[in-house]
């Protein structure tokens, strides 16, 4: 249920601002006997002495400015008087009021007017500043027992933090999602000081193990886990009220205050819950943020599009304190750096290349055309400089086979590809092209799309258990098995549930397919035939990847891991168990040395794959992450989620560096890809569309910019293939070959896609952050995967989602 809006004192009601969790604080500050207004139809009584020497209270329960009242009220002190001279001459005998006789006052003058929640408020505030229980007021009547009887319920039952906890923490999960990472924020330090308290009020009739406190601690920690794991595992061997002053992390949590930054909104509306769930334990949780949280409270609402809200910022927790998870898994040194090639091959391709650039030349000067500005061979060993990075790591951490002809060709092809590549940048002149294929007549049976690294294949995974591969050249499929024909398309068949992932090797001979039937297989293309089944995991696996040397591969699952493989093995090598809901998709470093993943449960995770074990904790979406992405140079992870937003990391530290928005709400981000200079990031998802971003910084060109970007659309049928615009029913070419016409992409203003949106029937998209570089808009065709090429060319993918 959405919490109630605080509602508003009338003129029968106190403020309750004496009860705030983050302002003034009425201990600070308790009104002296001057600053009460006489009620209109008081009575003066005569004062009676409570002790002998001791201040004078009247019997009316509250002192008034009136000299007639019984005395004469000064700056902190009251003179009494005797009934023979009630607003006469004082007596000679002077006492001064002590603090809690002053608060004493107030409360049962608070209580008479019938303010019973402020009271209450109040006893707590001033038992927190004097440092014990304020005495209950001297009155013999059932409304001031049952006063004091609650007060006692409140500071000595343990059942009632339990209930405190239990009611803040149901609250909170039930609010709306806009407040919730606030107040979920909240709960951590509840948490721990009602453990604290537990311990110290122990229940005598169970041993340790099986006591209160451990019951607690064991039921409801669990809601901590990701966050605060590691002060968890320090604090969970505490048992007996000796270890609180032993351990040093309860130490800390005890003598420090927990800082929080929480908007003015959401501080309201705590506090009217609070105030609201007196029989729950509402007074317990007041006590608990007055005494142990500093609460900062900003004059603003929270913002929806901030999703560092979930987590602590710079200047929040105990000061000087850095949370376990940062210490335990993005404190740890790692090497970001390229693998080392191996020097042989170095060699070797440095005399092809030689062999190539002499041939070139001689071609050149027969044709009297000038030769390029770069050789191959400089090409080559500005991609592969002599001087190894810093913080590259050691070439004996991974076992690789030795190398062969293919690897030296593959390596000559991307060479020539990096000379050829075009240069694209956060300006309008350089933005990308972008060529989308649309599969027709797949009847809602396209499950994933795959390119291959030189951009001849593309694969794609069906629900109906097989896997299709078409030809991006226009050429028929040609097996080297005899007797095979050549055809438009080949079809692999093994898997016994629907396909949901597939990758192709880096050098195009094979495809890595993943599937619901608990396995990955591994097909050849040259036969297109299976070659190996690859079983281990529990559950269907979502997702898989080749690493980019072609030898390992990584298979994300259902089951809650990732799992690592050699194609030589049939069994994984390593199993990177972590995660606390399915794992949605896998992805490598470029080094090869890490593997990447990212869950339901909203995280990323960095794997050191020689050790199995993780390096890195990314967490700050609000949604199952549903897409991964390394920059070329290793340094950034962008990771997009099902409610469409994209956010970059610094793969160093550990830390966000943005979140980028454009995509519709709660539509999933399907595919991420980086350009080669890593300062053009794309994205494909579940709103039909295409979006470049701005890696490097804000944009230069308004996200509204109309301005056209060059661009190839084609079209791929499930059957047959079709030519023209994307998304377009005609133009079906009988004999099924795949062809490409060119057309214009554009970069599309908010208003047009608003326009657009209203005319197919979609919801307004979200509006774009800055750093939106231009928008490629489908008609009714998801995006399941895009990919820049060597050459950075943008290929994208998807399946018509048209009406049957």
């Amino acid at each position: 249920m959405p919490p109630k809006p605080p509602s508003t004192p009338g003129p029968s009601q106190m403020p309750s601002s004496a009860a705030g969790t983050g302002g003034s604080s009425a201990a600070a500050g308790i009104p002296h006997a001057p600053g009460i207004p006489r009620p209109p139809n008081a009575q003066s009584y005569p004062s009676t002495p409570t002790t002998p020497g001791g201040p004078h209270v009247g019997t009316g329960g509250a002192s008034t400015a009136s000299a007639g009242a019984g005395g004469t009220v000064g700056s902190g002190a009251v003179t009494p008087t005797t009934p023979g001279n009630i607003g006469g001459t004082p007596s000679n005998t002077q006492s001064t009021y002590t603090q809690a006789d002053l608060n004493r006052i107030v409360l049962e003058y608070l209580l008479k007017k019938g303010y019973s929640k402020t009271e209450q408020m109040l006893r707590m505030e001033s038992s927190n500043a004097m440092g014990g229980t304020p005495s209950p007021p001297s009155a013999n009547n059932d409304t001031k027992t049952s006063q004091s009887t609650l007060l006692k319920s409140t500071t000595d039952d343990p059942q009632l933090y339990i209930r405190a906890y239990v009611s803040l923490r149901d609250w909170i999960e039930t609010s709306l999602d806009l407040f919730k990472p606030e107040l979920r924020k909240l709960l951590f330090p509840i948490f721990v000081h009602t453990f604290f308290y537990l311990i110290q009020k122990p229940d005598t009739k169970s041993p340790p193990d099986t006591s209160l406190a451990r019951k607690f601690f064991d039921t409801y920690s669990g809601d901590h886990s990701i966050l605060h794991g590691h002060d968890l595992q320090l604090l969970s061997g505490l048992t007996l009220p000796e270890h609180l002053q032993e351990n040093e992390t309860a130490k800390l949590y005890r003598q420090n205050k927990y800082r929080l930054n929480i908007s003015r909104t959401t501080f309201d509306l705590l506090l009217h819950f609070l105030d609201e769930n007196e029989r729950n334990g509402g007074p317990v949780t007041i006590r608990l943020i007055n005494q142990y949280i500093e609460t900062n409270v900003i004059p603003s609402r929270p913002d929806r599009n901030d999703a560092r809200n979930q987590t602590l910022g710079d200047d929040e927790g105990i000061p000087g304190h850095i949370t376990g998870r940062e210490t335990k898994f993005n404190q740890q040194t790692i090497r970001l750096g390229k693998f080392p090639m191996d020097e042989r091959m170095i060699r070797e391709v440095e005399l092809r290349l030689k062999e190539e650039d002499s041939r070139s030349q001689q071609e050149h000067s027969e044709l009297g055309v000038l030769p390029g500005s770069r050789t191959l061979l400089q090409e080559f060993q500005e991609l592969h400089k002599q001087e190894p990075e810093a913080d590259a790591p050691v070439r004996d951490i991974l076992p690789l086979p030795p190398f062969n002809g293919a690897d030296v060709e593959a390596e000559i092809a991307a060479v020539k590809d990096a000379r050829s590549r075009l240069k694209i940048g956060p300006i309008e002149a350089s933005l990308p092209s972008v060529c989308m294929y649309t599969f027709h007549n797949t009847y809602d049976g396209v499950n994933c799309l795959e390119f291959s690294e030189d951009s001849t294949l593309v694969a794609g995974g069906f629900a109906d258990s097989y896997v299709k591969v078409w030809s991006l050249k226009g050429e028929k499929l040609q097996s080297v098995v005899k007797g095979s024909t050549p055809s438009p398309s080949k079809r692999l068949v093994g898997h016994a549930g629907p396909v949901y992932g597939a990758s192709f090797s880096p050098d195009n001979r094979y495809l890595l397919t993943c599937s619901d039937d608990k396995s990955a297989r591994l097909w050849s293309m040259d036969t297109y035939t299976a070659l190996v089944s690859y079983k281990g995991h529990n559950h269907p696996v979502w997702d898989v990847t080749f690493s980019p040397n072609g030898h390992y591969f990584a298979t994300a699952s259902h089951d809650q891991t990732a799992r690592l493989w050699s194609c030589d093995h049939i069994y994984p090598l390593r199993i990177f168990a972590g995660h606390v809901s399915d794992v949605d998709c896998v992805t490598f470093h470029p080094n090869s040395t890490y593997v990447l993943t990212g869950s339901s449960d909203k995280s990323c995770r960095m794997w050191d794959v020689a050790k199995g074990t993780p390096v890195r904790v990314m967490l700050s979406h609000h949604a199952p992450v549903s897409s991964i992405c390394v920059s070329p140079d290793g340094r950034t992870l962008a990771s997009g989620a099902d409610d469409g937003s994209i956010i970059l990391w610094d793969l160093g530290t550990g830390k966000q560096i943005k979140t980028m928005r454009g995509h519709d709400r709660n539509t999933s981000v399907y595919s991420l890809s980086f350009s080669r200079e890593g300062t053009v990031l794309v994205s494909a998802g579940a709103d039909c569309s295409v979006r470049v971003w701005n890696v490097k910084g804000g944009s230069t060109i308004p996200t509204s910019a109309d301005g056209v970007v060059g661009g190839i659309t084609a079209a791929v049928s499930g059957t047959t293939a079709s030519s023209g615009a994307a998304d377009s029913d005609n133009s079906v070419m009988p004999n099924g070959v795949v062809t490409t016409a060119t057309g214009t992409g554009q970069g599309v203003s908010a208003a047009s896609q608003k326009q657009s949106a209203s005319m197919i029937g979609r919801p307004a998209p979200v509006v774009a952050t800055a750093d939106q570089m231009a928008a490629f808009m489908t008609k009714k065709t998801p995006v399941y995967k895009i990919k820049f090429t060597r050459r950075n060319l943008c290929l994208a993918g998807g399946a018509f989602m048209g009406t049957s």
